[in-house]
């Protein structure tokens, strides 16, 4: 079995991540989250708000995932959040055009659907399900299409991301924010993409979970103020012209930002979060690199965008997580589309003064020539040119639309003022730098990079070195063997631990080494073990994974203990240095 293989067959045996809809037969890009997953799952969302909500500030939303039209109209999913799909004639499964061109030339994915009906051909690629022939390649909106009310009702769509939410809130946001710039938004929940033919198991799904952030800063805002923090944090960093080259290069966050290999300090600020908080959650460092995106793969919205990749052992290197310099493409087109104005005022720091050359309208003129339409006609003639007017004096003949009708007036109905006007600000459309997490990828990564198995005394143990803070059972208490004293000791203990908020698993079935082995396998960083020398001196021992080492402690200390080992306080090594391996 290769490495997807064995996470899954794991995954599946201890209710991590199961099939949808398994009893029907199944839905390709479609899992759920058994017990152990969703809690792990949720233990990934909650570090994620740990680290942009509490460390850095920004406040979270929740936006539905439902949307108009008229919303994925402007953002542009509409038009061009396609993939080119073809269609076997015979059996009538649907493939990626691209992805059946893979190995056969360079980035297929680049190409436009003509290039790659035409190399299919050329290729002579056939149905890999039956071998007949494909059908023209055509593009496929993604997107899920429903009705919000009864009958046809108004047109919506299932969002595809859950930045919409956060853009069409933006007037109100500004408003919270006390009109200030910049702010961040966070969000956390489901989005929906109808993959034409998943086939990568859990890396590409049809419904999916996003932590995305939604920076909004000023358009020439460059730097960040505690770019210091990752200056000289050293990241493999897979550029533009490193792709070129074919290596990777290593550097320093602030040589980067200095080189200009990545444009501003403020990406590069959120590049080493992201990286902080892939290593934080315990994705291997050594399979992690950032890959900026060529511009032939740029999405519609982004100026530059670097992907987060990590290395899996069946699908290389696979994106994460997107950080994207969005600029002001998004909170423009919903102001275009909606017709309500979604820049912010800007004050200078000193008033300037500017020059102003307006078209000023002679109503003693208009007003005997024009009667009831002279107000129209002094509106549309307020907004020309002085250069319209200059070219209307060479002609001899001013010609306006007024009210659907065309009227020709003399030059003389208007004149050209300058005049000097004091300026205390502008109006600006909000840049955006947005980080976008996808979680059901981080999880099957997290769990490809901390399943180990080794050799014990003969035995193959399976180990999964998940992070205390992450796991999902971060302890279990164990009586020694399934006699009453100990029970009664080992049950008390456990509701000690649930009465103060700590997540424990009790069991008693079995000999304690395949019991160790169970939650090895599951990740349980510590296991409690109640002896009958527990009964004696009031003590237990606690039970290190990775290490399986042990040490005892009093059990009237164990809450206290847990408590730091598990919020990562304390260090297990810590503990031993302190007690004494194996000591009280």
């Amino acid at each position: 079995m290769d490495a997807y293989e064995r996470v899954m067959e794991l995954a599946k045996r201890r209710g991590f991540i199961w099939g949808s809809l398994e009893l029907y037969g199944g839905v390709a890009g479609l899992y759920d989250y058994g017990p152990l997953g969703c809690t792990l799952k949720h233990n990934i969302e909650n570090m994620w708000r740990r680290v942009y909500c509490t460390e850095e500030g920004f406040y979270e939303i929740e936006t539905s995932t439902i949307g108009l039209e008229e919303v994925f109209s402007a953002s542009g999913h509409l038009s061009c959040f396609t993939d080119p799909m073809t269609t076997c004639s015979a059996c009538g499964e649907s493939f990626r055009a691209d992805h059946l061109l893979n190995g056969v030339v360079e980035r297929p994915d680049a190409l436009s659907s003509d290039e790659l009906g035409r190399l299919l051909v050329h290729h002579a690629i056939r149905c890999p399900a039956c071998g007949c022939a494909l059908s023209d390649v055509e593009e496929f909106n993604l997107m899920f299409e429903t009705h919000i009310g009864p009958g046809r009702g108004r047109i919506g769509y299932l969002r595809p991301e859950t930045a919409q939410g956060i853009f069409t809130n933006f007037d109100r946001l500004y408003r919270f924010f006390r009109e200030k710039l910049p702010f961040g938004v966070v969000q956390i929940g489901r989005s929906f993409r109808n993959e034409i033919s998943p086939r990568q198991g859990v890396i590409r799904l049809r419904e999916f979970s996003q932590a995305e952030l939604e920076l909004f800063v000023l358009p020439d805002q460059k730097t960040h103020p505690n770019f210091e923090r990752f200056a000289e944090l050293s990241l493999p960093l897979y550029s533009q012209q490193a792709q070129e080259r074919g290596e990777v290069e290593t550097m320093t966050l602030g040589e980067a930002v200095e080189r200009g290999v990545i444009a501003s300090e403020l990406l590069a600020y959120h590049i080493g979060l992201c990286w902080t908080f892939l290593t934080r959650i315990g994705l291997d460092a050594s399979r992690i690199r950032f890959r900026q995106h060529l511009p032939d793969e740029m999405a519609h919205y982004a100026a530059d965008c670097w992907d987060a990749e990590v290395l899996l052992e069946r699908f290389g290197w696979v994106e994460v997580v997107g950080i994207a310099d969005r600029t002001n493409y998004d909170l423009s087109a919903h102001e275009r589309e909606s017709g309500k104005q979604l820049r912010v005022f800007v004050e200078y720091e000193t008033p300037r003064r500017r020059r102003v050359v307006e078209v000023v309208p002679d109503m003693s003129q208009l007003g005997p020539m024009l009667r009831e339409r002279a107000g129209a006609a002094a509106e549309v003639l307020s907004s020309l040119t002085p250069e319209q007017v200059k070219e209307a004096e060479k002609e001899g003949m001013l010609r306006i639309e007024v009210e659907g009708e065309m009227l020709e007036l003399p030059p003389s109905v208007v004149s050209i003022r300058e005049r000097e006007e004091e300026v205390r600000g502008e109006y600006v459309t909000p840049h955006v730098i947005e980080p976008s997490y996808g979680i059901d990828r981080i999880v099957y990564a997290l769990l490809e990079h901390s399943l180990y198995e080794e050799e014990v005394e003969g035995e193959k143990r399976t180990v999964l070195r998940l992070s205390p803070q992450l796991a999902p059972i971060p302890m279990a208490v164990l009586p020694l063997m399934d006699k009453p004293p100990l029970v009664e000791v080992a049950r008390s203990i456990t509701k000690r631990l649930r009465s103060v908020g700590m997540r424990c698993e009790y069991d008693e079935g079995g000999f304690i080494g395949r019991r160790y082995r169970r939650f090895d396998e599951v990740g349980t960083p510590f296991c409690i073990t109640v002896d009958y020398e527990s009964l004696e001196d009031g003590t237990v021992t606690i039970r290190e994974r990775d290490s399986m080492r042990q040490i005892r402690v009093p059990h009237r200390k164990l809450e206290h203990v847990m408590h730091n080992l598990v919020l990562g306080i304390w260090q297990f090594d810590e503990v031993v240095e302190e007690l004494g391996e194996g000591s009280a």
